[in-house]
């Protein structure tokens, strides 16, 4: 294998070429940040909701390195589509929990008081 040559296992366990050092797939095959269990798409909705730099992502995951978040970056810049739907499937379902979930008692009040 050559340096800068990274691999991972298909489904078929077969290897495919990763080009991205700090990122791994996990048994169901999603993306994540290497030696972490945060998805890849986790950290790129926390870009995209808050506008955070990589700085400002490192910051609050100092767990994370630089090299880390760039390599999720840039995962997502290469994969951008694929990552855009997976982001708009799960706030999809989160409407929809949301949605079939009753009004708090606290909710109730808020509105009939008009605070809400």
């Amino acid at each position: 294998m050559k340096k800068g040559q990274f691999f991972i296992k298909a489904a078929n366990n077969d290897p495919v070429e990763n080009q991205y050092e700090h990122i791994s797939f996990n048994e169901d095959n999603v993306p994540i940040i290497s030696g972490t269990n945060m998805k890849v798409v986790e950290l790129i909705t926390e870009k995209i909701a808050y506008g955070w730099s990589a700085e400002e992502l490192q910051f609050q995951h100092p767990y994370l390195t630089l090299g880390q978040i760039y390599s999720a970056l840039a995962y997502y810049s290469d994969n951008k589509e694929k990552i855009d739907k997976d982001i708009e499937r799960r706030l999809k379902f989160v409407k929809q929990v949301q949605q079939s979930q009753a009004s708090s008692p606290l909710v109730e009040k808020l509105k009939k008081k008009g605070l809400i």
